[in-house]
């Protein structure tokens, strides 16, 4: 039986609650909110776009043993909470494209359930990923995006190979649009 993947977010209510994605996982069961950074597990994986580390399979066995977090707070102020200290093993996505209908096309302004599903994909948790999108009308349009990316970064050696491959699709995706 396989050990289901303990996802935390900080919920800082700073979003329209009716486009909130962390709302509507945590609605649907598939994650715990929390109103404070110091209710975040100690040991977990934090998403965090600010990172000097790119999330790998490597941090797959952190995940499954001590949960993964997403931070749910504006872009705006995203720099003030995520610069401060925060609990747990901070990692950054490498490049991906949005699919949900704010962003769509953009790279990297994702939503919160894109970043953890992209997340879970590459450390190896595929079908937990799927499911966490299954939940939004838009969520096969993510993977459908980024399919090639996210298994391209799921099959890297280690943190540096991500951000290799990283490099590769930001200029195949540059190229694409000029």
């Amino acid at each position: 039986m396989q050990k289901q993947v303990r996802i935390v977010i900080y919920h800082a209510r700073q979003c329209d609650p009716k486009k909130c994605t962390a709302l509507k996982l945590h609605r649907h069961g598939f994650v715990r909110l929390v109103p404070k950074m110091r209710f975040l597990p100690k040991r977990a994986v934090v998403l965090n776009p600010f990172s000097e580390i790119a999330l790998s399979p490597n941090d797959g066995k952190r995940i499954e043993d001590h949960g993964l977090v997403a931070l749910d707070c504006s872009w705006e102020h995203a720099q003030e909470v995520l610069l401060g200290h925060v609990r747990g093993t901070s990692r950054c996505l490498p490049f991906l494209i949005a699919g949900n209908p704010t962003n769509f096309g953009k790279p990297t302004k994702l939503s919160t359930v894109e970043a953890l599903a992209a997340a879970l994909h590459i450390a190896g948790f595929k079908e937990e990923a799927a499911d966490l999108l299954s939940i939004f009308k838009w969520g096969h349009t993510f993977l459908e995006l980024n399919m090639e990316r996210l298994d391209g970064y799921a099959n890297a050696d280690n943190s540096s190979e991500v951000v290799e491959l990283q490099k590769h699709f930001m200029e195949n995706t540059e190229t694409a649009r000029a």
